[in-house]
């Protein structure tokens, strides 16, 4: 059945959903459906209706059943070049991340002044909206605008139940799937190809971080934190 997002206040209203232009444009000159044919509606937030087009309206017919999601992962990945942060987001959106933070760390190579990072950002969000609508999720993970480690500090305070974890495979680093095993709660710090300076890693364990690593294989940014959220979600029945 095909799939489509709609936004929990576009929702709210009632039964009938008046269909914006781009929707409107997906569904009829991209998939070509009719009148009278049969949708999934998800609303971001773990909603599932079932949904017949009516013109340009959607009749919502009923809820379904919602997820339940044992592990809430949010990922913090380092800035990388070109489109990797794209393939972060689409990535860890289907992988099952309920929310991904770009990190402004000290060695990463990209450098996104405010309103081009607003720009970025927006344009990660549209990403994970679609990654949710083909994986078949029903919430589309939070995406922040790029944030330093000042951020990432101040979600840890306002949630103090969330395990921190640094992924870096210095001296001391404990492995990442005994560490994660049993969190319901789990914030995964990534670094850029250059790996966190030693003024970051002291900071982020001051403030609670448990420095964890994966294993003697050097991984690329953007391979990192896509498989240390999947060695988090495996080892809590998540995943696999």
């Amino acid at each position: 059945m095909h799939r489509l997002f709609v936004p929990p206040d576009q929702l709210a209203a009632s039964a009938r959903v008046k269909l914006a232009a781009e929707q409107s444009r997906h569904l009829v000159a991209v998939l070509r459906l009719q009148s009278g044919a049969e949708l999934e509606v998800f609303d971001g937030r773990g909603g599932r209706f079932r949904a017949v087009l009516a013109g340009d309206e959607l009749e919502i017919r009923e809820a379904l059943p919602s997820e339940r999601r044992r592990v809430d992962a949010v990922v913090v990945q380092a800035l990388a070049k070109g489109e990797k942060m794209d393939f972060v987001v689409r990535k860890a959106t289907e992988l099952g991340a309920t929310r991904v933070v770009p990190l402004a760390s000290e060695r990463a190579i990209v450098r996104l002044e405010r309103v081009r990072g607003e720009a970025r950002a927006e344009r990660w969000r549209r990403i994970a909206q679609e990654a949710a609508r083909q994986c078949g999720r029903a919430d589309v993970p939070r995406v922040d605008e790029p944030l330093g480690w000042d951020g990432v500090l101040s979600l840890l305070r306002a949630e103090p139940d969330r395990r921190a974890l640094l992924l870096d495979p210095g001296e001391g680093a404990v492995r990442l799937g005994d560490a994660a095993r049993g969190l319901s709660r789990v914030l995964i710090a990534v670094g850029p190809e250059g790996g966190f300076s030693a003024e970051e890693r002291r900071r982020a364990q001051e403030n609670g971080f448990l420095t964890v690593a994966m294993g003697p294989l050097v991984l690329r940014t953007e391979t990192a934190g896509l498989a240390a959220l999947a060695v988090v979600l495996h080892v809590n029945g998540e995943l696999g």
